[in-house]
């Protein structure tokens, strides 16, 4: 088989003194994502649906939450690092598919901006990744605002 899929499911609750970076954009919004990294949880989903798809494991695995030389990381970059361990592997990633779930803030404006910087990061044609994102409609933590989560699919081909 030449083609895999990989999922990818992050979740990061709000803190404040954060600044909130998703997909690498820096958003205008009171709280920010705790996170030992950037808690940046587009990319965060993003890197375990490639890794998940090549069977290399997932974020957490490569860059470990107790290593200090992760402390604040810029998640695109690391995003960059798990496309280049797929690649490494002979898979090239095809598409990329991402759904955030956040009640606030809106995400709209800067989707565009979004699909970009993912896309630059996996090495991908803009054209390749989507963007989405829905409201839990108030229902649970996620709709109480306590948090954002992200869900991501990614479909490689070996090379």
């Amino acid at each position: 088989m030449s083609d895999r899929v990989g999922l990818g499911i992050d979740f990061h609750r709000f803190a404040q003194g954060r600044k909130l970076i998703l997909a690498g954009v820096q958003l205008d919004y009171p709280l920010g994502l705790l996170g030992h990294s950037d808690a940046d949880v587009v990319a965060h989903a993003a890197a375990d649906a490639l890794l998940g798809a090549a069977r290399l494991g997932d974020i957490g695995k490569h860059f470990p939450d107790n290593d200090a030389a992760y402390k604040d990381a810029d998640s695109l970059g690391l995003l960059r690092k798990c496309a280049e361990l797929v690649r490494g592997k002979g898979y090239e990633p095809v598409n990329m598919d991402l759904m955030v779930i956040l009640e606030e803030p809106k995400l709209a404006p800067k989707m565009a901006e979004m699909e970009k910087n993912l896309a630059q990061a996996m090495g991908m044609s803009v054209e390749d990744v989507s963007v989405k994102a829905t409201r839990p409609e108030q229902m649970g933590a996620l709709g109480r605002k306590e948090g954002i989560a992200a869900f991501a699919v990614c479909l490689v081909k070996r090379m």
